[in-house]
């Protein structure tokens, strides 16, 4: 149905496990060497072991802009330098001058804003206690996130592996065309 899957270096779990744990380093280097600002990992949530290519990526960078312009509205940010295009997905990190609680406010409502917005990840980061925190939706009294497909818990139906890799890849692609 869509060739948005056709190009694109396919990652095994291995990989996508590895990046995880670079980024979560990163993340805890920057929460840790910017404890008084607020981090934001933005990245996407691909189906299946194409994460990466010219489209995914070009949706990416045209989506942050906007994100990006609505975070200046409201506060004093930078760019990390760490740029991410890897394979295992395009991935873009921010210092926020402004508490987490106000910032994952806003993060929520870029995701929510437009159904295809609702594929980036945004999460929201701070130092507490000597550990790197992640300000949660349900910490805010913000709904839970919902599967793209049926509207249930997205969480849920990931778990129960409730829609095919196909279907998911089916309605990634019918959003990122449309977006």
């Amino acid at each position: 149905m869509n060739n948005l899957f056709a190009k694109g270096t396919p990652q095994q779990i291995p990989e996508v496990l590895a990046n995880r744990d670079r980024r979560v380093a990163l993340q805890n280097q920057l929460t840790k060497s910017h404890s008084d600002q607020t981090v934001i990992a933005a990245k996407l949530n691909i189906p299946g072991p194409i994460k990466n290519n010219e489209t995914i990526k070009n949706f990416f960078v045209t989506k942050l802009t906007i994100f990006e312009k609505q975070l200046q509205a409201q506060y004093d940010f930078k760019m990390v330098e760490q740029w991410l295009d890897e394979s295992t997905g395009p991935e873009r990190f921010y210092l926020v001058d402004g508490p987490a609680e106000q910032v994952k406010h806003l993060t929520t409502a870029f995701e929510e804003a437009d159904v295809s917005n609702r594929l980036f990840d945004l999460d929201v980061l701070s130092r507490q206690a000597g550990q790197t925190v992640s300000m949660s939706r349900t910490e805010l009294g913000l709904p839970k996130r919902t599967c793209l497909i049926c509207g249930r818990p997205a969480k849920e139906c990931a778990r129960s592996r409730r829609h095919t890799v196909a279907e998911l890849q089916d309605r990634v692609a019918e959003l990122i065309e449309n977006s």
